[in-house]
């Protein structure tokens, strides 16, 4: 199953992506068949009610696709406004480690973002007058559906709510004073989104096949598989659920295969498997 938010003529809605250019808005699901899903994406998430949403899906699918309409790329919103952890990884691709030459870590090297951060696809990101330096990288970004405190990598991803595409930047001068200043090299606004669809894990069952690539004015800069990742993303909600509890709604952006440097008037993309791209143009 597949999410967008809807832009629709009073607010934005939740809506099941189908092929074809169609979607199913959920209010439209609840007058017809009776049914009371939350009709926000971020409401879907937060209540962990995704899974329940697409085991639904699956047995009426046949039925509710009448209720389908024409859907426009232009007319997709932002996912969800995060309001919990945008947690990142950091050098988990060993080419990535070598652009940077940095060894890679024996253990995650992890980070937080501020949610606050993050801006909807499309909006555009300003570069920020403190920096003379920013890159901008393609991730894998998992959503968690529920919470997880301990929990084993075999059993992690059946906390996932879905998987989107994502982009990060850094203000790449500004980290290379001082590692330490990695919080505030990552912190700038705009300097993540997601979106603009999450897939549940089901229609991708080989996650390690998944790839991954940063476009810049339309040329890979990278790309790479998710098998190819020091950490499996299983591992890493495994991993850093032994230092806090996931909760539903976090956003874990599991690497980058490579970053490029952004100037004003570029357009860089997230191209995640077979999500539409996400794409943000760079504004001075």
């Amino acid at each position: 199953m597949r999410l967008i938010t809807w832009m629709g003529e009073a607010r934005p809605e939740a809506a099941i992506l189908l092929p074809g250019n169609r979607h199913v808005r959920i209010a439209r699901l609840n007058a017809e068949r009776g049914t009371r899903w939350p009709t926000g994406v971020g409401a879907l998430v937060g209540r962990g009610l995704v899974t329940a949403l697409r085991d639904y899906w699956r047995r009426e699918e046949g039925r509710a696709e009448a209720l389908a309409e024409a859907t426009d790329t232009a007319r997709w919103g932002a996912l969800f406004a995060p309001r919990g952890k945008v947690w990142g990884i950091g050098l988990n691709y060993a080419d990535h480690a070598a652009d940077l030459g940095a060894q890679r870590p024996e253990e995650p090297a992890s980070f937080m973002k501020p949610w606050d951060t993050a801006v909807p696809p499309g909006a555009g990101v300003h570069l920020p007058a403190e920096s003379k330096r920013v890159t901008a990288e393609a991730e894998l970004a998992l959503v968690v559906g529920r919470p997880m405190r301990g929990v084993a990598a075999e059993e992690a991803l059946s906390g996932v709510a879905g998987a989107v595409a994502a982009l990060d930047f850094t203000a790449e001068d500004i980290l290379e004073r001082n590692p330490r200043f990695l919080t505030r090299a990552k912190s700038f606004e705009g300097f993540v989104s997601f979106g603009p669809v999450l897939v549940t894990l089901d229609e991708w069952p080989d996650l390690s096949s998944v790839r991954v690539a940063t476009v810049a004015n339309g040329h890979v800069v990278r790309e790479n598989t998710v098998a190819n990742m020091h950490f499996a993303p299983a591992d890493l909600l495994s991993f850093h659920s032994r230092v806090f509890t996931w909760r539903p709604g976090d956003l874990l952006l599991t690497g980058t295969p490579g970053a490029t440097r952004v100037q004003p008037g570029d357009v860089v993309e997230a191209h995640v498997g077979d999500l539409p791209p996400l794409r943000q143009a760079i504004l001075p």
